[in-house]
This record gives structure tokens, C-alpha cells and sequence, in this order.
């Protein structure tokens, strides 16, 4: 997953709309642009693809008498061994697919259920939260059961795309045997027709299946990370080691209205202007690229709240800045960055329209 910066730049170009802005050039210096983007709504489970492959079948044939005719029907019997066999393969991908779903939307509604939970705050080590843990831990085992089970299913249809490619070449030699009549010939151009598009429909659907693995085998990987994640804040009874609560109160004070009164930019500014702004891909660019060029450089997350015109809005505004703040430290830690590298602080701002969170490097 290494981003070079102009893989970082092509992501937040892409990303262009309103509620993250990457500001690499400002403190990094270079001969390049500020970009802006706005990162649109992507969660949950990657999307498997949809196709169903079942083959069409095979066009029945009189016997000729010749040798050549012979070898022929011996081919087609083949072709519908092997169509047989992926009408197989494609069930079994199908079933898959079903299962893996509803796995997924067990693991999602239980790791929500526990995040909800974190997100007001409990009791450190709340068994019935550790129940649910193990519950998804559970879940996302049989997730990975599903992507063993494609594992398998790719070396299948491995199998038998060789089988496909070589039946096609078995076909094409038995047009050059001497002894055939002229209605052998046009049996096996239909039969290399069938074959060759046999060949087509096995490549897809490997092609298809190894993607869904892939993409299975990453998102697995990475809701282990989330998982661990869980775990700390279940120990701690909040979200991130210890609460953003409580890292925050220990050290509200005026760094951050003096970072920001000084003009220094954010790294990443993360404008919570609407539900679910998903500023992940910005955010991974941005640290990404600011750890290629200082290895060593440890992060400070902001949370900002505008200013209430009454102490209640205040008190409101200041506790969805820090919600907000403790979801992008958790997703900090689900990229690898260590704790001790991420320090958490807050402040108010009359520039700031609604909620938001600023990310500095140091």
C-alpha cells in the first residue's frame, strides 16, 4: 500500500467535494499544489461482484462414421464434462457470496452495537461488551472460513480453465487430421465456437472470484486491527485507550488557539458538515505521505467546536468536536500509528461554522 505523493495528490484530486482539505504542501514544501477534496460515504463490507456464470451448453451432433467424427463427439463429451463442472463451481460461488453477506451484516450490527456503546462511555472491562466482542470475533472468523472456502473454489476454477484451454487447443488440432468429410468440419467450428466461449466465461469468472478473495483477505486484515482496537477501548470503557474524554481534559488549554493564531497549517482538516464524511482515504494519504518524508514525526488531533451563543450550545458543540475527534484517533490507531505518536488536545474557534477536527504533524 505504498503512496508515493503523487499517488497522495491523484487521491485527494479525485476526492474532490467539501469535507477534508490536505494541506502536504504547507508544511512540507514543494513545487506542487494544495489540494482540497471532500471524501464521499464508503463503509462497510467491500462489495463482491454480482455476476452468475453458467454455461449455455453444448450443440448435439449425428455421428459421421469417420475417425475424425469420432473425435469430434469424444470432444464433446469433454466440453459438457467440463460446462458441468463450472454450472458447479458457479453454485458454489454463489452460495458463498450469500453466506459471506449475511456473515458480514452479523460482524457490522455487533461491532455497531459496541461502538455505540463506547461512543457515551462505560465501565471499564463491561462484560456484556466483551461478551459482544467475542460474539464479533466469532462473526469475523467465519468470514474468514468464506474467503478459505474461495481459496478453494479459485484453485477449482484454476483447474479448470487449463482443462478449458487445452480442450480448445484439442479442438483446433482436430480440424488439421486427414480422413474428415465436410460435416465433421462444421461440427468442430461450432464446437470451437462453444469451447472458446466456455474459455471466455471460466477466465471471467476466475478473474471475478480472485478479486472477491482479494478484496475478502484485506478487509479481514483490517477489521482484525478494528477488533484489537475494540478490545483496548472495551478495557479502558471508551473508545481509544483511556477515552478521548479524559485525554483531552488533561490537556485543554491554549496550545492549539495558539498553533492556530500562529497560522500554522493543519495537516488535514476534517469538516464535519454533514452524517457520515468518510475522510479516511484523505486522512491515510496525508500520514502516509507526511511519514515518507520524516519517518519520526509523532501527530496532534484537534478537536474544534465553534463558538455557542449560550453555555449549553457551547457544552454541546465541544462534546460532538470530541465524539468526532475520537473517531478519527480510533481510525489513526486502525492505520498502525502508535498511541505514543498521537496527542489529543481541543479548543473553540469563531471560524469554524460547524464541528471539526484538525490534525497537525510534529
Amino acid at each position: 500500500m505504498a503512496l508515493k505523493k503523487t499517488h497522495a495528490a491523484a487521491l485527494c484530486a479525485a476526492l474532490l467535494a467539501g469535507g477534508c482539505s490536505f494541506a502536504e504542501d504547507a508544511l512540507f514544501p514543494t513545487t506542487g499544489t494544495v489540494a482540497n477534496q471532500t471524501v464521499a460515504d464508503q463503509d462497510g463490507p467491500p462489495i463482491m461482484g454480482s455476476s452468475s456464470y453458467e454455461p449455455v451448453g453444448v450443440t448435439a451432433a449425428s455421428p459421421t462414421g469417420t475417425f475424425v467424427g469420432g473425435k469430434a463427439a469424444s470432444l464433446r463429451n469433454d466440453l459438457s464434462s467440463l460446462q458441468a463442472t463450472l454450472s458447479r463451481q458457479n453454485q458454489a460461488l454463489q452460495q458463498i457470496r450469500g453466506e459471506t453477506v449475511q456473515d458480514s451484516q452479523r460482524y457490522h450490527g455487533t461491532v455497531a452495537a459496541i461502538n455505540a456503546r463506547l461512543q457515551v462511555g462505560t465501565t471499564p472491562g463491561n462484560p456484556i461488551l466483551t461478551q459482544q466482542w467475542n460474539a464479533a470475533q466469532g462473526e469475523l472468523d467465519r468470514i474468514t472460513d468464506d474467503v478459505l472456502k474461495m481459496n478453494r473454489l479459485t484453485n477449482d476454477v484454476t483447474s479448470s480453465s487449463t482443462m478449458a484451454a487445452f480442450l480448445l487447443e484439442s479442438v483446433r488440432a482436430a480440424r488439421s487430421l486427414s480422413g474428415a468429410v465436410d460435416e465433421d468440419h462444421r461440427q468442430l467450428r461450432i464446437l470451437e465456437d462453444e469451447t472458446n466461449r466456455t474459455v471466455v466465461m471460466v477466465e471471467r469468472l476466475l478473474s471475478e472470484l480472485t478479486n472477491d478473495a482479494t478484496r475478502q483477505q484485506q478487509y479481514v486484515a483490517s477489521e482484525k486491527q478494528n477488533l484489537n482496537a475494540l478490545a483496548l477501548g472495551i478495557k479502558n470503557g471508551a473508545l481509544f485507550a483511556g477515552g478521548l474524554g479524559n485525554r483531552i481534559n488533561a490537556s485543554y488549554d491554549a496550545t492549539p488557539a495558539r498553533v492556530m493564531a500562529s497560522g500554522e497549517m493543519p495537516l488535514v482538516t476534517i469538516r464535519f458538515d454533514r452524517p457520515n464524511v468518510n475522510y479516511e482515504p484523505a486522512l491515510y494519504a496525508a500520514i502516509k505521505s507526511a511519514l515518507d518524508r520524516r519517518p519520526n514525526a509523532t501527530f496532534s488531533v484537534v478537536a474544534v467546536s465553534p463558538v455557542g451563543s449560550t453555555p449549553g450550545q457551547q457544552a454541546l458543540s465541544a462534546s460532538t468536536a470530541k465524539r468526532n475527534a475520537d473517531s478519527v484517533l480510533r481510525s489513526l490507531t486502525n492505520m498502525n500509528l502508535p498511541a505514543s505518536r498521537v496527542s489529543a488536545t481541543s479548543t473553540t474557534s469563531a471560524n469554524a461554522g460547524s464541528g471539526e477536527v484538525q490534525v497537525f504533524v510534529r
